[in-house]
């Protein structure tokens, strides 16, 4: 009963992060992850200087939690990368690529932990992308939880039966070990996200003459954030 309760958890919906970001139109939030996403062309210096502001954009979103958990999901690839780069290159091409990846990963759970999939969709659809690529985009952003929640049932399935064992220490994972985990829910979560494509696409969801079926609009919260994130941007980039 036990194993049958959290494989259930993954049909629950996505679990979005209770932030102030919440108040403002997906197309603001787009443009925020966007922007941010930009500052991995700045050097190094300027690269701190917007990692200091956009901290401070974290905690006033009630986001650094979520960041904070993503970055540690990497923290092996963060370590490895650093180590190579430092040994083998330089310590300051080291630190550079280790906050450009640490600003991404949080530019990531800021979107995802703040838009849902039907946002995003309509953010695009307002922003001119045809429908069908908004449609498949929007799809794309679902598959991150639905390949995570794939995973977990798997594991958890494989643990009840006996066929895999969780490893304490990372040099005993062997291959095998996340061949055998990953591959199942890489193969279950392309067919679903292709039999949702199939299933909206029979019902004239890809058609060109079809409307969003609610309006998106903007306020003082998203006038707010649109100018600070110019004016931040501004900066940084051209003085």
């Amino acid at each position: 009963m036990q194993l049958i309760g959290r494989v259930r958890r993954v049909h629950e919906p996505i679990r979005l992060v209770v932030s102030p970001l919440r108040r403002t139109d997906p197309r603001t939030r787009l443009l925020l992850s966007v922007s941010a996403s930009l500052a991995v062309m700045l050097p190094l210096e300027r690269t701190l200087i917007f990692m200091g502001l956009y901290t401070l954009l974290l905690a006033w979103a009630r986001l650094l939690p979520s960041a904070g958990r993503q970055i540690w999901r990497l923290r092996w690839v963060l370590i490895v990368l650093f180590a190579f780069d430092a040994i083998f290159v330089d310590l300051t091409l080291a630190v550079t690529v280790t906050l450009r990846i640490v600003l991404l990963a949080s530019v990531f759970a800021l979107f995802v932990g703040t838009t849902t999939p039907e946002e995003l969709r309509l953010a695009l659809e307002r922003l001119g992308v045809p429908y069908r690529y908004a449609f498949s985009l929007s799809l794309a952003f679902l598959s991150f939880d639905l390949l995570r929640d794939e995973w977990r049932a798997i594991q958890e399935a494989q643990m009840a039966r006996g066929a895999w064992a969780p490893r304490v220490r990372l040099r005993d994972l062997a291959l095998s070990d996340l061949l055998a985990l990953t591959v199942p829910a890489i193969v279950l979560t392309t067919r679903r996200a292709w039999a949702l494509t199939e299933a909206a696409a029979a019902r004239g969801f890809d058609a060109p003459h079809r409307r969003a079926y609610r309006e998106l609009k903007m306020g003082r919260v998203d006038g707010l954030v649109i100018a600070i994130t110019a004016i931040v941007v501004g900066l940084l980039l051209f003085l």
